[in-house]
C-alpha cells in the first residue's frame, strides 16, 4: 500500500476514537520545519498526530474547566525527536548508559530469524538455559543457527521468555493473532461501572493546568506506559509510579520526569493494602500487566472500580485481549518483529537482514494514544459520570501505523543529526544529575506543558498522595 498519509489525516483517525467533539482538531496547528526519520512507514506523521492528540485532549479538559479554548501546535521535526527521547537523553556531560542487554537482538535460525528480548535478568537466564550456551553473542548465535524459528519461539514462550520469530506481513495476516488484533479499537474506551459525574476542579492560580489536581497511579514498565504518565504529568497531573523492591530500574530517567516514585511489595498483605488505599484516592490507574496477570493480583478493572467508583482504569498490553496471544509477553521490538515491520522495512531497503523502525515507534505511539484515551475518559467521567476502562496495545497501534500506508521515498530521508535538534533540548536538575533532554513537543497556547517535579530514581518517595 503506497499513499501519502499526513499528520492531519492520521490525527483525524485517532480523534474519532475519543468520542469527543469532532471540531476540536480544528484547534491543531501541524507543521514540518525540518527532517523527520528515515522509514518506509509514515513514522513522522504518526509522531505528529499522536502527540497532537494528547495536546487536544488536554485542551478539551481545559475548555471543560474554564470555558476557554486554546490552540495546540506540533512540529514534525520536534515530534520525531521526542519519539527518540530516551536515546537523546544526557546526564551531566555524557550519555545515559544503554539499558539494552548486549544479547538482545535478532539472530538467524536454520529457517528464518528470531528476536530475543533479554533486558531483564529472568528473561536472559531463561533463554540461556534453553540454548544451553555461554552468555555471549557468538555462542547464542551458534546455538540458534540449528533451531527452527517458530519452534524455538513456542518453546521459549512456554518457558516464560520474551522471544518471537520474524514474520512477514502476509504471515502475520494469516496468523490467528494477526487476525484478532484489528477486531479491537485503536483506543477502546468502555464504561464499566456507574458513578456520579465528577467535574474537574476549577483552575486555581497555583494549579492552572488541564490536569491540575488529577491523581494518576502508575504500575508500568518501559516505554509506552511510563510515557503516558509522563504526558499526563506534563499537563499538571500528580503521577505516582509504583514499583516493587528488588526489581530492575525499568523506567529510564527520561520517562520519570514529573513523577513521584515509590516502592511496594504487592506480594505482601501490607503492600496490597497500601495500594488499595492509593487506588481509593486516585482518579486514574494505569497498568501494563499482561491481560489476566493483573487479575491475579486482585487488580482487574472491575475490582479497582469497585474500590473507587469513578476510576479510569487504563490497560496497556503487547497484543491486546483478543486472540491466542492475549496473555503473551511483548515489547516494542518483539511486536515489530512478529507483526511484519522488520521484514517489510528490510524489503524496502533492499537489505538481506531484518531492519527495525527508526524509533521504538510502537511504544511511543501507544503511550500517547493511552494518554489521549485517559484524558477522553476523564472528560466523559466529568460530563456523564461512570467508571471507565481504557485499552490500547502495541500490536493494534502497529496495525494502525501500517495502514497509514507506505512512503516509497521515506528511507531516503536524511534523519536527524545532533545539530538538527539542538534547539529542542532543556536542561534541568534531577535525581540523576543535570538532565539534558528533549522538551515536550505539544505547544498549548494557554497552558504550556512543563514537568513540575524532577526525574528521580525509582523508590525515592513514600507511597503517599500529595495534598491536592
Amino acid at each position: 500500500m503506497t499513499r501519502q498519509a499526513t499528520p492531519a489525516t492520521a490525527l483525524a483517525q485517532i480523534w474519532t476514537e475519543t468520542g469527543l467533539d469532532p471540531k476540536i482538531p480544528e484547534d491543531a496547528i501541524l507543521s514540518a520545519s525540518g527532517p523527520g526519520l528515515p522509514s518506509s512507514f509514515h513514522v513522522g506523521a504518526a509522531a505528529t498526530a499522536t502527540i497532537a492528540a494528547t495536546g487536544l485532549a488536554a485542551a478539551a479538559l481545559w475548555h471543560l474547566r474554564t470555558g476557554r479554548r486554546q490552540s495546540v501546535s506540533v512540529d514534525l521535526r520536534h515530534a520525531c525527536a521526542e519519539y527518540r527521547s530516551e536515546r537523546h537523553l544526557r546526564i551531566g556531560d555524557g550519555a545515559v548508559p544503554a539499558r539494552s542487554n548486549s544479547l538482545s537482538n535478532l539472530y538467524p535460525t536454520q529457517d528464518g530469524w528470531v528476536r530475543l528480548h533479554m533486558n531483564f535478568p529472568h528473561h536472559r537466564a531463561g533463554v540461556l538455559h534453553l540454548l544451553a550456551c555461554a552468555p555471549d553473542t557468538a555462542a547464542v548465535a551458534a546455538s540458534l543457527r540449528h533451531r527452527n524459528a517458530v519452534d524455538f519461539e513456542t518453546e521459549a514462550v512456554a518457558a516464560g521468555c520474551a522471544v518471537t520469530a520474524l514474520r512477514s506481513f502476509a504471515a502475520w495476516d494469516a496468523h490467528p493473532q494477526g487476525q484478532a488484533v484489528p477486531t479491537r479499537p485503536l483506543i477502546a474506551i468502555t464504561r464499566i461501572g456507574d458513578a456520579p459525574p465528577e467535574p474537574l476542579p476549577a483552575p486555581m492560580p497555583a494549579a492552572a493546568r488541564p490536569l491540575g489536581g488529577v491523581r494518576v497511579l502508575e504500575l508500568v514498565r518501559v516505554i509506552a506506559g511510563p510515557l503516558a504518565g509522563r504526558t499526563l504529568a506534563a499537563h499538571g497531573a500528580d503521577v505516582l509510579n509504583i514499583t516493587g523492591p528488588g526489581l530492575p530500574s525499568d523506567i529510564v530517567a527520561d520517562l520519570a520526569r514529573g513523577k513521584l516514585s515509590a516502592q511496594l511489595d504487592l506480594k505482601s498483605p501490607q503492600g496490597r493494602a497500601t495500594l488499595s488505599d492509593l487506588i481509593r484516592d486516585a482518579d486514574v490507574f494505569v497498568q501494563g500487566y499482561r491481560p489476566g496477570a493483573i487479575a491475579a493480583l486482585g487488580l482487574s478493572p472491575e475490582e479497582t472500580v469497585a474500590l473507587r467508583p469513578g476510576l479510569v482504569h487504563a490497560s496497556l498490553s503487547a497484543y491486546g485481549r483478543a486472540g491466542p496471544w492475549s496473555d503473551r509477553r511483548g515489547f516494542d521490538s518483539l511486536v515489530q518483529t512478529a507483526s511484519g515491520f522488520n521484514d517489510a522495512e528490510a524489503e524496502a531497503a533492499g537489505a538481506d537482514t531484518p531492519q527495525p523502525l527508526p524509533a521504538q515507534a510502537l511504544d511511543h505511539a501507544t503511550g500517547y494514544l493511552l494518554a489521549t484515551g485517559i484524558m477522553a475518559a476523564l472528560h466523559r467521567r466529568a460530563t456523564e459520570g461512570g467508571s471507565w476502562h481504557v485499552e490500547v496495545s502495541l500490536a493494534r497501534t502497529g496495525h494502525w501505523l501500517r495502514h497509514l500506508g507506505r512512503d516509497p521515498n521515506g528511507l531516503a530521508a536524511p534523519g536527524q543529526t545532533a545539530s538538527d535538534i539542538a534547539d529542542l533540548f532543556e536542561t534541568t536538575p534531577s535525581g540523576f544529575g543535570d538532565m539534558h533532554a528533549i522538551r515536550h513537543s505539544a505547544l498549548l497556547s494557554e497552558t504550556p506543558t512543563r514537568w513540575d517535579r524532577p526525574s528521580v530514581p525509582l523508590g525515592t518517595h513514600e507511597p503517599l498522595w500529595p495534598a491536592r
